[in-house]
């Protein structure tokens, strides 16, 4: 006898619940071991991999907001985490830079978290783990196409 097709509904709180479910356990260890809070460890991430990045483009790409970015990057400036500088090309944006003591205190906590989610995701295996990713940049993406198409539409309405 087949399964039944679960519902779009059922399938996003499978997806919401198994989501905070691994944003706690990974956090949690985050917290124990260097005491960095989510957004400031999502800060140091980001710069670790894509380098110097204006405050602006930051924001966006952790999940922020203009005022939370401005705060968390003010709260790691003042521990000594980041640099920020004017951009040579345009002096009303500032550049954050991990500074010499963020790499030494986010590259062993980011393989800590790396080996973490690859505990956690090891009841799957290569082939499902493949086939999961592709299904949800496939959903991320109709949704932020969907998203940009009623932004539009609203927007050409007013």
């Amino acid at each position: 006898m087949k399964k039944a097709v679960p519902e779009p509904v059922h399938v996003w709180l499978v997806m919401l619940k198994a989501t905070q479910a691994i944003a706690r356990y990974a956090a949690r260890d985050i917290l124990e071991q260097c005491g960095l809070g989510d957004s400031d460890f999502r800060v140091l991430e980001v710069l670790l991999h894509k380098g110097p990045l204006p405050v602006n483009t930051i924001g966006p790409k952790v999940n922020l907001t203009p005022g939370s970015i401005s705060v968390a990057v003010d709260r790691l400036y003042g521990k000594g985490l980041v640099s920020r500088a004017e951009s040579p090309g345009d002096r009303r944006v500032r550049v954050v830079t991990l500074t010499a003591a963020g790499r030494a205190l986010i590259m062993p906590v980011f393989r800590k978290h790396a080996a973490l989610l690859k505990h956690v995701f090891s009841e799957l295996d290569a082939a499902e783990l493949r086939q999961l990713e592709q299904s949800l940049k496939k959903v991320g993406k109709r949704a932020q196409s969907l998203g940009d198409t009623d932004r539009r539409n609203h927007r050409q309405a007013e």
